[in-house]
């Protein structure tokens, strides 16, 4: 949303100025022929009087030509037809934007633009736009923070029928089944939710954020405030890396930039050809918010965790694709034996392009940890290597982050002790500038606001739960959606977890 009203208002800006531009220029053309009449007057203005003097003529008339003059003053006084349009056009700019940010529950922002139109206050219209925010600015009331819930998503399922064929015999299509959520799950989800007044928030919203003087971050409960009838949730996204293990199971291949600067993904179908568009969270939830604006407080997007290991976003950026260690996994050997072209430098180019991108429309990333490790079991000399890769693989081409979302549900500490002065893991992730941190958990809500650290339970809405909540076995989801009414027809019975 920021880089909207930033970019509206330079828009607004450069209108603002061709605008006094063509003013500029239309009253110099004024003053020029008001001051060529003068000339014209004071030189042929003699010559007529004594041609009236010689014809016995005495008046005061004079053969000026009145008819420029009232063209002249009807100039001065009436706008000229393209002041007016350019006039309208800002107006209509302003309050265009002004509308998207109230939206957004940005009533500030929103009055705030409304005010920057020059003379608003003589506008009747916008006079009532201002009053309207403010009143619907007071009836807003605070989020409860320790009520806000996170779900979270893997890469859509394209092709269902790809995705879950052969579950007696093929264990990546049984977790296919178990841990995905198909493309028409995740939009009836999206529709489910907003019906039920769920507002996506970004995660950073939920606390207040301080530095000290000596450098310290400093955490409290935020403020966020809604209408009575709304509810604030957080979204992110694992995985977002396309691994090599699903290809051929009708996922996206890939995240990509299309003509207007959006990320959209490549999809391949089954007969070889490479199609374009909304194949996975980040298209498809851009273009719901873009339809429903107020499904979003200030235009909050998600978190989008990355692991490095086969790379970020569908392109292989990670060392390994290059240097080729002997333990390298035949997945990485069989991709290189495919692509012989390939260049580590183009890889990586390309997909921070698509991460540049993807910032830009509002989207954040966390890491997953590089090797999609489990934190819990893992010793801290093995996070410490990991983190390493992650920061050298990764980092570079999103940007630092302070947010670690772990993989597989695991955690650095329990709920009920928190992460305490003596958790040599927590000390060094937080060495490495990760303030927030996200496990799962699958409770509706688990937030935990200490001075020093934020940290959330997440909930899966995958296939696992949606199946069995479906059938009435479990009740994890109804506080969001009917798993009855957003099951897909194409998905098979999942199998339990062992």
């Amino acid at each position: 949303m920021e880089r909207h009203q930033d970019t509206s208002r330079r828009t607004t800006d450069r209108r603002r100025k061709r605008y006094m531009q063509k003013r500029l220029i239309i009253t110099f053309l004024t003053l020029l022929l008001m001051t060529g009449a003068g000339v014209l007057a004071v030189t042929f203005a003699p010559k007529k009087e004594n041609k009236k003097e010689a014809a016995g003529k005495n008046t005061l008339e004079t053969s000026a030509k009145p008819a420029e003059k009232e063209q002249i003053q009807e100039q001065i006084k009436e706008p000229v037809p393209e002041q007016k349009e350019e006039t309208e056009d800002v107006r209509s700019t302003v309050l265009a934007q002004a509308e998207l940010l109230a939206a957004g529950y940005d009533y500030d922002g929103a009055i705030e633009m409304v005010k920057s139109y020059q003379g608003y206050e003589r506008d009747s219209e916008l006079t009532a736009k201002v009053s309207d925010y403010e009143a619907k600015k007071a009836a807003c009331v605070p989020v409860n923070i320790d009520e806000v819930t996170h779900v979270f998503y893997h890469s859509l399922v394209v092709d269902p029928e790809l995705a879950f064929a052969n579950q007696d015999t093929n264990p990546q299509a049984v977790g296919n089944n178990q841990w995905m959520t198909t493309i028409e799950e995740f939009n009836k989800i999206t529709q489910a939710m907003y019906d039920k007044g769920y507002v996506l928030v970004d995660l950073h919203d939920l606390v207040e954020e301080t530095t000290d003087e000596n450098g310290n971050v400093h955490f409290k409960a935020g403020t966020i405030m809604l209408p009575p009838d709304k509810k604030a949730f957080v979204l992110s996204i694992d995985d977002l890396s396309y691994y090599h293990s699903y290809d051929g199971y009708g996922y996206a291949s890939k995240m990509i930039v299309d003509e207007n600067g959006k990320p959209k993904c490549e999809y391949i179908q089954r007969d070889g050809t490479t199609v374009v568009g909304d194949f996975d969270v980040i298209p498809l939830m851009d273009k719901f918010l873009e339809e429903h604006p107020d499904a979003s407080y200030k235009g909050a997007k998600g978190t989008i965790a990355l692991t490095g290991y086969n790379g970020i976003l569908g392109y292989r950026t990670d060392i390994s694709y290059q240097t080729v260690p002997e333990d390298i996994d035949e997945d990485k050997k069989k991709w290189l034996e495919n692509h012989p072209d390939f260049n580590l430098e183009t890889e990586r180019a390309n997909a921070k392009k698509v991460a540049d991108a993807i910032k830009a429309d509002g989207w954040k990333f966390a890491s997953h940890t590089w090797g999609h490790m489990k934190v819990g079991e893992a010793s801290i000399e093995r996070i410490q290597t990991d983190t390493q890769k992650w920061k050298e693989n990764v980092e570079p081409l999103i940007g630092a982050t302070d947010t670690i979302i772990f993989a597989h549900g695991e955690d650095l500490a329990e709920w009920t002790t928190g992460y305490t002065p003596d958790n040599a893991k927590f000390n060094y992730l937080k060495e490495q500038g990760f303030n927030y941190f996200c496990n799962v958990d699958s409770k509706q809500y688990s937030v935990q606001i200490k001075d020093n650290y934020f940290r959330q339970g997440r909930r899966n809405l995958d296939g696992y739960r949606i199946y069995y909540n479906s059938i009435g076995e479990m009740d994890s989801v109804s506080d969001l959606f009917n798993a009855s009414e957003v099951i897909d027809p194409k998905r098979p019975p999942v199998p339990r977890l062992k």
